[in-house]
């Protein structure tokens, strides 16, 4: 005789519930009616001895209902004991949600006694409610098909609280990145017809908003006009609490400002204001590091150890308008020598579009000179992730050699030019680009182009003859890092990084060069050549400061070299330890590190030294 009342009220919380400024989560179906008993006698000692005691023995649970729902209730396998009386009442409610979540909206305990140690539970499990149909009121399709509704899932089911709480967080969502963020859902029409429901969804929009501008609170040479473009916030535009979510993910991505706090935003008369947080921070960079190597051969006037270096200069934010420059010169060895250069070009021609070009060249001894200038155009998502289009050039040429002439057969180098499209995907969610304590940065690349094989002069052309001059390679790439913070100041680096060539035939100069502190510690740089990769690190660095830490790290890689005389792998791994701290002149690193691969075993006299001082200004 209570059942229809009680349901007319737990659809008066459930469905007429209000939504709020933002997408709001309902409660639970109505409180649910449990009754508190009485507690078990108190002991007639109250020392803490006699407490033990009396709590000692656990409480038991004897639920009693209908004969025909006894079966549905097992199902939910109910608590059989409860280490105390406040246990076993919490036990009896969860299993009354429980029933309630899965549509029995008038289930209850409609009495609870104890008996000693043992509480006596009258359950009620009722009928089980569902839509007999939900109908659009006055939302637009677009909007409900972006939500997700379709008026058959609404048809002859279940009606779950939970999942009605999803649409309604789903549809304010929508309403709210069209302008509506104080838009409120509510079910209009409500009729109940024994255990089935009716009705129809209604939306009330309440008062457009659009944007009226970005304000920067913080001391910044970073232009609003260029934020502006980059957030993709604009005056007049409809307001998204999209946009609003996500500038503090993509301010995060600009390495040379600090983001204080989350963006904050005031409405008034229709308009919203974002108000951005921000400071800039010290990130152009002048690196010049020396590494000091043993020299496995050396010749006649040579030393027995040898100098490395690597000086690279990355200006970035020129004239507060998000401009990058970036030059990079590495000395490998006594003839090897690498350049790189880089200019970034954000929000061209006025759209959120970034422009970008490179320039790569590598020169490996008197072998082979490799030039790879690349140009590529970049989008910023909402959601922290940049898609990247990109073009490559890649031409490969042998350096003269006397032999050339006397050989039978091809070198395992070769001329040739690679040009190809492909595509790229970044994520990144680190909460800081230098000094990252939690967070996780990916990105995905693939291309394929054609690669043209070119005759050398000094060559006998009859060595061409069984080689195919033009051929389709694609070339694949991923990188995955995460870092998990442990204790008060650790973090623990997880990553996995690897790339793959394909192609019918690959000559030494064609592959991926591998070794050395930014690959694979451990070795000398560029120690390997590899085809295919993959290389796992594990890193454990203990912050001692903001931006002070030391470090141990296990690098273990695997490579496989597809060459036509030459197929072999190797499971290289790379031991060490270091040290980051900040001096006077700028940002210290000292990292030491052994390696072990195939005819190289872990030995003290072939450890790896590398430290070099960070400038950022």
């Amino acid at each position: 005789m209570y059942a229809r009342p009680l349901v007319f009220f737990l659809l008066s919380l459930l469905l007429a519930w209000p939504g709020g400024l933002r997408a709001q989560t309902l409660p639970a179906p109505g409180q649910v009616p449990v009754q508190s008993p009485a507690f078990p006698p108190a002991p007639a000692r109250p020392d803490t001895l006699s407490r033990k005691k009396a709590l000692g023995p656990r409480k038991i649970l004897r639920f009693t209902t209908e004969a025909a729902d006894q079966a549905l209730v097992k199902r939910y396998r109910p608590a059989a004991s409860a280490p105390d009386s406040l246990a076993a009442q919490r036990a009896v409610r969860e299993l009354v949600l429980a029933l309630q979540a899965d549509s029995y909206l008038t289930a209850s305990a409609d009495a609870m006694r104890w008996r000693h140690d043992t509480l006596q539970v009258q359950l009620y499990v009722g009928e089980q409610f569902r839509w007999a149909r939900l109908r659009n009121g006055n939302l637009g399709d677009g909007l409900l098909t972006r939500a997700g509704f379709r008026e058959k899932l609404y048809a002859n089911r279940p009606f779950q609280p939970a999942e009605w709480a999803r649409l309604q967080q789903k549809i304010l969502i929508e309403a709210e990145n069209q302008g509506y963020p104080f838009a409120t859902v509510r079910l209009d029409s409500v009729q109940l017809r024994g255990a089935d429901i009716e009705g129809r969804v209604v939306l009330d929009r309440g008062r457009v908003v659009v944007f009226d501008s970005i304000q920067i609170v913080g001391t910044t040479k970073t232009r609003k006009r260029f934020l502006t473009k980059y957030l993709q916030i604009f005056p007049n535009q409809p307001y998204s609490q999209q946009r609003v979510d996500a500038a503090a993910r993509l301010l995060r991505q600009l390495p040379y400002l600090q983001v204080r706090s989350e963006p904050q935003v005031r409405f008034a008369n229709g308009k919203a204001r974002v108000y951005l947080l921000i400071n800039d921070r010290a990130a152009n960079q002048f690196d010049a590091i020396v590494g000091v190597l043993p020299n496995p051969n050396p010749g006649v006037g040579q030393k027995k150890v040898q100098i490395t270096g690597d000086v690279t200069i990355n200006l970035r934010n020129l004239s507060g308008g998000g401009k990058q420059i970036g030059v990079q010169w590495r000395k490998l060895d006594v003839a090897s020598q690498l350049f790189d250069a880089q200019y970034v070009h954000p929000n061209f021609f006025g759209t959120p579009l970034e422009l970008a070009g490179t320039f790569n060249l590598y020169k490996q001894s008197n072998a082979f000179l490799t030039l790879r200038p690349r140009v590529q155009v970049t989008y910023p998502t909402a959601r922290a992730g940049r898609i990247t289009f990109f073009t490559e050039r890649r031409s490969s040429r042998l350096l003269s050699d006397s032999t050339f002439r006397t050989r039978t057969v091809l070198p395992d180098t070769i001329d040739s030019e690679f040009n190809s499209y492909g595509l790229e995907y970044g994520w990144n969610t680190l909460d800081d680009l230098f000094f990252p304590r939690r967070g996780t940065l990916a990105s995905a690349q693939g291309a394929v182009g054609t690669k043209r094989i070119s005759k050398n002069a000094d060559l006998n052309d009859t060595l061409y003859q069984r080689l195919p001059l033009r051929s389709t390679q694609v070339t694949l790439s991923l990188r995955a890092e995460r870092y998990f913070p442990v204790g008060k100041n650790g973090v623990v680096l997880a990553r996995l990084r690897g790339e793959s060539l394909v192609n019918q035939r690959l000559f030494l100069n064609d592959m991926f060069r591998l070794g050395g502190l930014a690959t694979l510690r451990g070795f000398n740089e560029y120690a390997f050549y590899a085809s295919s990769y993959g290389i796992g690190t594990v890193e454990f660095r203990q912050f001692t400061g903001g931006d002070a830490y030391v470090f141990v790290f296990a690098d273990q890689a695997y490579l496989r070299r597809d060459l036509r005389n030459d197929r072999a792998s190797d499971t290289p791994t790379g031991l060490g330890a270091g040290l980051s701290f900040r001096t006077g002149a700028g940002l210290f690193q000292f990292v030491y590190s052994v390696g072990r691969a195939q005819g190289q075993s872990f030995s003290l006299n072939a450890s790896k030294i590398h430290f070099g001082i960070t400038s950022r200004f």
